[in-house]
């Protein structure tokens, strides 16, 4: 008996961890945001979020209702669509970028094509920057990516820190240049990685560049050196490295969904794929074992 007008509130504060942030994602009020959450709080009787003035956690009952509500509202929005005629149809040019990889969002698009097995899915895998450049030049419809620090477009889907990872026998020199396993221009890690070691004035030499994420994690997994990558995405064999090295701070990254500027049943499909994307986001940050 849950509403799915809370469910849906709940999920955009667990995936953004912010109230303000969920609040604009959903073009409310925070002060509705808040009272959504309190009477989903009171209907369970549990406390979902523990959250002061200056952050917003899950607790363990709020991590328990993740699941709940992504399958209540996925049933819901089926029985909707069975009722109401409506069917999403037509060709959707969907790009996400290679950090979902080792995810679980097949799972995701595997639901998609359950529930809407008339959409013509044709799925494009590519780093962040180089779907950002095929949806400006319209040759895709959706693209689930990074975006950069100064673009403001895009609707958040969660933000993460970015930290340095590698092999757990790693050693680095401190007297020689930091040895990067980057993706190739226009990577927006390889970037944000050269621009913070730049401004410390930290040496470096690019030992590995591969546009492919397996190639990225088997050089490190190699210990040839280290590289940028989200904090909640890190691939098994790898682990972030500890502050004793030095390494500059990189700052955090958010992964975004961008709309592109087709319309009619492209752009139905897409809202449709975004909404499941968004109900599902918690499996994105768990990486496939």
């Amino acid at each position: 008996m849950y509403d799915p007008t809370q469910l849906r509130t709940f999920l955009a504060v667990a995936q953004t961890l912010s109230f303000t942030q969920a609040a604009h994602r959903l073009g409310l009020r925070q002060s509705t945001v808040s009272q959504h959450v309190r009477r989903l709080e009171d209907a369970t009787g549990r406390q979902l979020f523990a959250r002061d003035t200056h952050s917003v956690e899950l607790t363990e009952d709020g991590e328990a209702m993740l699941g709940f509500a992504r399958r209540i509202l996925q049933v819901h929005e089926q029985a909707t669509a069975f009722f109401t005629g409506t069917r999403v149809r037509g060709r959707l040019r969907f790009g996400a970028s290679e950090d979902f990889v080792l995810t679980r969002l097949p799972e995701i698009l595997e639901g998609f094509r359950h529930d809407h097995p008339e959409v013509d899915l044709e799925l494009t895998v590519e780093l962040s920057g180089t779907l950002h450049e095929q949806l400006a030049a319209g040759k895709l419809d959706l693209v689930l990516a990074k975006r950069r620090r100064e673009d403001p477009r895009g609707e958040l889907v969660w933000r993460d820190d970015l930290v340095w990872i590698g092999a757990e026998r790693l050693r680095l020199d401190a007297d020689r240049p930091v040895p990067l396993i980057v993706y190739p221009p226009p990577g927006i890690t390889r970037a944000r990685a050269l621009q913070v070691l730049e401004s410390e004035g930290r040496p470096w030499r690019i030992v590995c560049t591969s546009g492919s994420l397996n190639g990225l994690i088997a050089a490190a997994r190699a210990g040839l050196g280290v590289m940028a990558h989200s904090r909640r995405l890190i691939p098994p064999g790898l682990s972030r490295l500890p502050d004793r090295f030095g390494l500059p701070d990189l700052g955090r990254v958010d992964f975004v969904l961008v709309h592109g500027r087709r319309h009619g049943a492209a752009e139905e499909a897409a809202n449709a794929l975004a909404a499941a994307i968004l109900a599902g986001g918690e499996r994105l940050r768990r990486p496939v074992d």
